[in-house]
Parts: structure tokens; sequence; C-alpha cells
């Protein structure tokens, strides 16, 4: 199939949805807004710990293993095929991650972690592709599989080795981190100023410079690395094909079955590196270690509206959220309270523009609900604060779920000729 005959296909006139897409000025624009919001709320509530060096780094780690588990969904669901197996695949890459990881170096760990990933995705593609099971039965199926099979293969190489368990593996070496001395120590004393701001700009900056992982700079580098094989490429434009209308691909030459299963195994690799990612740069592999950050991945993935700069917005946002119960826990959960209800005031101004009188009285109860909590405590509870990512998932899924555009032919089943 030539390239000039995908490209004028998918150049045909289209009806607009009236959505504005998710472009880099608009991105910038958001965290900007975001930004400025979060720096109010600081100077209203005195949670000064908000936006410091230590939360945004402590953030960033936490956003990468989302971000990339999102990638990795976001590479298959292109392609057509629903990943709900995430978390089993970032399972398989904490654990051979570390098991390579032990024995034979960090970089070594992080690649066999890459791998193992990637066979849970060709395990998902042969099921789902070739026969054409249900991709969410697969997919849980993968998820069980992967947890039951690591607990198997721990009982006898991790409680074998010297400093491990059948639960845990022994220490591994981490990789020397990148630290810009001159540059973060300014940055973390004008965050230290706590102006408006500018203060919080120079910790969101600090964050991203200070005691900086190298796997955590190709993580990044991943996200524009994803946008451009898939949306500037010949090759990317035929698998996005696959995910749209694979008939219609097919009559013009695509191979789908080839491109499916492509974009599962990288979907599954980049699911592995960042179960890979938690275990090297933790220093250990825990049963339990992904905590579903497969599946919050895959709520970033939709929050983004399966496009790369989205995803990593989402992934930051619960990042960031997961990130506040261990700075500061119960406080800086408690300043969120506000950060909401400002939200919700803001949403309510935006329904009535769009005369949706229902939903902007929900959003206005919610927003006074909101802040007579904040003003009537001064905490909140624990079992809170330990829920917020997951609370947060569910808000965000629920606030975003009017503008989402997933690929037409996502999940539906699909056999070569089908078209004939």
């Amino acid at each position: 199939m030539s390239t000039s005959t995908v490209s004028a296909a998918s150049a045909a006139p289209k009806k607009s949805d009236g959505r504005r897409k998710l472009t880099l000025p608009w991105i910038l624009l958001i965290i900007a807004g975001g930004l400025a919001l979060v720096s109010l709320v600081r100077l209203i509530s005195g949670a000064n710990d908000l936006t410091s060096v230590g939360q945004v780094s402590g953030a960033l780690q936490l956003a990468v293993p989302i971000g990339l588990a999102g990638l990795g969904g976001l590479w298959a669901e292109r392609a057509g095929v629903v990943n709900i197996g995430l978390e089993g695949m970032l399972i398989l890459g904490t654990w051979f991650g570390a098991w390579a990881g032990y024995q034979w170096g960090p970089w070594t760990g992080v690649l066999v972690g890459i791998l193992g990933g990637a066979l849970g995705g060709l395990l998902h593609a042969i099921i789902t592709v070739t026969f054409n099971v249900n991709h969410i039965v697969s997919g849980v199926a993968i998820n069980i599989l992967a947890l039951g099979f690591t607990q198997y293969l721990s009982n006898f190489t991790f409680a074998e080795a010297p400093g491990g368990s059948s639960k845990q593996s022994p220490r591994i070496e981490d990789i020397p981190r990148i630290n810009l001395g001159g540059l973060s120590d300014a940055l973390s004393d004008l965050q230290g100023k706590h102006w408006f701001f500018i203060s919080d700009l120079a910790g969101v900056i600090g964050g991203v410079v200070t005691n900086l992982s190298p796997l955590t700079l190709i993580a990044l580098l991943l996200i524009p690395g994803t946008w451009w094989v898939l949306w500037r490429t010949a090759f990317g434009l035929r698998l996005r094909s696959c995910g749209e209308n694979p008939i219609a691909a097919e009559s013009l030459g695509v191979n789908v079955y080839k491109y499916k299963y492509i974009a599962v195994i990288v979907s599954g690799g980049l699911a592995g590196f960042g179960g890979a990612f938690l275990a090297i740069t933790t220093g250990i592999y825990q049963e339990g270690q992904t905590g579903g950050r497969g599946y919050i991945g895959l709520a970033a993935m939709i929050f983004g509206n399966w496009m790369p700069g989205g995803t990593a917005l989402g992934a930051g946002l619960f990042g960031f959220i997961d990130s506040l119960k261990l700075r500061g826990g119960a406080e800086n959960v408690h300043a969120m309270l506000l950060l909401i209800a400002i939200l919700l005031v803001l949403v309510f101004a935006w329904q009535l523009y769009k005369k949706k009188y229902v939903q902007a009285g929900i959003s206005a109860l919610c927003a006074v609900l909101l802040f007579v909590w904040y003003a009537l405590t001064d905490s909140v509870p624990s079992q809170f604060v330990d829920a917020a990512p997951y609370v947060t998932t569910l808000l965000v899924l629920a606030l975003s779920a009017q503008r989402l555009r997933m690929p037409k032919a996502d999940g539906m089943p699909y056999r070569k000729g089908q078209g004939k």
C-alpha cells in the first residue's frame, strides 16, 4: 500500500464534533493554568510542600510506571486491541527486571523486564488477534496468570537467593542518578521563598532536574517518540488505520494481523519497562509492588483521549496525587479538597455557559460541600489519604467522559478477508 493512498484516505472530509484537539500549546496552557491554581491553593492553605522539589521529584517517579503503562495501552488500542492486561505485564516486568537485575546489573534487568512484558503482550496478541477471543477476557486472564506465574517462580528463585524470600528479591543495584548541582540548589532556594507561581514553577523544574534517573529521562523521551512514530510515519498511519477501520486498511494492502501483533507486543514491552522501572528504582522486587498501576495507566490513557501528550498529563496527575500521601499526608490531601472545590466552581461556570443546568447544579452542590468540609476540618481521615489516587481516577474519568473519542474499531473482532 502506498503512503500517498493512505494519506489521501485519511485526509477525506470528516464531520467535526466541535472538540478541540489537545495540541502542544493547549497542553502547555493547561499545565500553566493548573500550576497557577495549585499555587493559589498553596498560599491559602499554607501547605507549602504541595510544589516542593521533593514533592515533584517523588511525583515524577510515581508517574513514570503509570505513564509507561498508559503509553502501552495507547499503542495497543490505536491498533484496535483493548489491553486490560497491562497490570499483568507490569507484574512480569517487575519480576523479570528484578530477577535479571540482582544477578547481572540494573541495565540488564531493564532489558529483561521489557522482554518479560513483551512476552505478556505476545500472549495477549495470540489470544485476541489469532484466536479472536474477547479482549477483556484475555486481559483479565493475563493479569491472573502473571500474578500466579511470578508467585510460583519466586518460590524457587528468590527464596533460594541470599537476602531474598518467596515474596521479595535480593537487593538490586541502582542506576546512578543525574543531579545538576548548582541549578538544583538555586531552584530549591527559589522554591523555598514561597512566591506565587514563580516558586511553584521553580519547584516543578527543580523536581525534574534533581535526583533524576536515566530511566526517567528515557521514559520522558518515549512520549514525543510515540507521537512521532504513530502520527508522523507511514508505519504509524498503517497501524492506526487498523484501529479505525481494519477492513478498509486490508483492502488497501495493509497486513492487519502484523500491525496488531507489533502494536500489542510493543504495548507489553512498554508496560514491562514500567515494571522494571519500579523494581530497579526502588532497589527490590516485592509481591504486589505494582499496586494497580496498570489499571491507573489505562485510566490515564483514556483521560488523555488516546493521545501521548494527554496520557502523560493524566499520568502526571495521578503520580502527583499518589505522592501527596508520602509527603505531608493528611495536610496535603486536605489542601486538595480546596483545589477540587475550586475546580468544581469552574465546572459549574462552564456548564452554565453550555446551558446544562442539571450538571451545573450538581457541580455547585459538590463544590459547596467540599468548601464546608475544608473550612470545618484541619485534616482528613487516613483512609481517605490512602484512597485519594483511586478517587481521583474515578473523578477524572467521570469529568472527561464527554470529550472522549476512542479508535472506532477498538476491541472489535476482526478476521482476515471478512469484508469480502
